[in-house]
């Protein structure tokens, strides 16, 4: 069993997290003279900085309990909280898999933490054989897993990621920001199960609210009592609250677009598969494709200057192409574009 006083950095222990106004008040309606905010206006005063309602929301459509949840402004708060919680500078460290979601490096390197860097397998799949040996050292507090991966589109063995919540004494961090269009199930039932384990899901992807910044962790009660012991006051607008309650609601076109998106995405594999200028369409669990071309920088470039604008990941995985799904016109359009590039 995983000792999380062990793992929790003394300071954010002793640590006494700023007490604002609407903590000593649990009510919706009142003669507010306690927070300093001007008395005028719609937006005039301060959001409720537990997001005690969307969170009631939130746990009637993932299943699980509110005080199991954390919101972040966006899920990259949620990825550096894990690090200004479980890691102390200049002396402990994280362990990724690459190529993996780029945050994760550059949240580490914010915060001085050593980054242990495991190449996935030709599948892209984790090697648990060269994973272990690490497990042993007490200064490792952190595996991050993305799943589905980024930029890689798919999801990580089931069985692996449970091997390794089960046998690191440590935090094991999954990233699900694109679980929503993956067909593999979710990690999120393993909470109740294991103490050490953080989900992160997102509502910039699936929901289509990448503007309003909104991240979900969900975990052990204890874990998201230090979250929010470390967490900015009021991290969640109150208009961004209210954009993400809306978007639940809104259960049957979420449901219509997540397929649609799909649709499209197997549609535009097949397309791509077909093509002499590209060598390999990787499977995806996401709302991208990672494509394997015969000059990844050649052919960003020209889809630039034809306002095309996709992501070149060659840098990180060779001659590789990541492309986003669009709306059917905007891939159609991609398709006419690539077939004029020749090579």
């Amino acid at each position: 069993m995983v000792d999380l006083n062990k793992l929790v950095r003394e300071n954010v222990k002793k640590l006494t997290p700023y007490s604002c106004a609407r903590d000593e008040f649990n009510g919706k309606t009142g003669i507010f003279m306690d927070a300093n905010e001007n008395p005028y206006g719609n937006q005039n005063r301060y959001p409720d900085p537990y997001q005690k309602e969307l969170k009631k929301e939130i746990s009637k459509v993932k299943g699980i309990e509110e005080k199991k949840i954390f919101l972040g402004n966006g899920s990259d708060e949620i990825i550096d909280l894990c690090f200004r919680v479980f890691c102390n500078p200049g002396i402990d460290k994280a362990l990724i898999f690459t190529p993996t979601y780029g945050m994760y490096q550059v949240s580490a390197s914010v915060n001085d933490i050593e980054i242990v860097k495991i190449p996935l397998t030709g599948s892209f799949q984790i090697d648990i054989k060269k994973t272990e040996p690490f497990f042993s050292d007490k200064h490792l507090k952190l595996v991050f897993i993305c799943s589905p991966n980024n930029p890689t589109a798919n999801s990580m063995n089931y069985t692996d990621v449970e091997y390794i919540i089960n046998k690191f004494n440590g935090i094991v961090v999954i990233d699900e920001a694109y679980i929503d269009f993956s067909e593999k199930p979710s990690f999120i039932k393993l909470v109740n199960k294991y103490p050490n384990l953080i989900i992160i899901q997102t509502f910039s992807k699936a929901f289509g609210l990448a503007s309003v910044r909104v991240g979900m962790a969900f975990s052990d009660t204890a874990i998201i009592e230090y979250f929010n012991k470390v967490k900015p006051p009021y991290n969640i607008s109150t208009i961004n609250q209210k954009a993400v309650s809306g978007k639940i609601d809104q259960a049957e076109q979420f449901n219509r677009q997540v397929s649609r998106i799909k649709k499209e995405r197997n549609r535009l594999s097949a397309i791509l598969s077909k093509m002499n200028i590209i060598e390999k369409v990787y499977p995806s669990d996401a709302n991208f494709l990672l494509v394997k071309v015969k000059n990844a920088n050649y052919i960003y470039n020209e889809l630039v200057k034809r306002n095309i604008i996709i992501r070149n990941r060659s840098n990180i995985v060779d001659n590789c192409l990541r492309i986003t799904i669009g709306k059917k016109s905007e891939n159609d359009q991609l398709i006419r574009e690539l077939k004029s590039i020749s090579i």
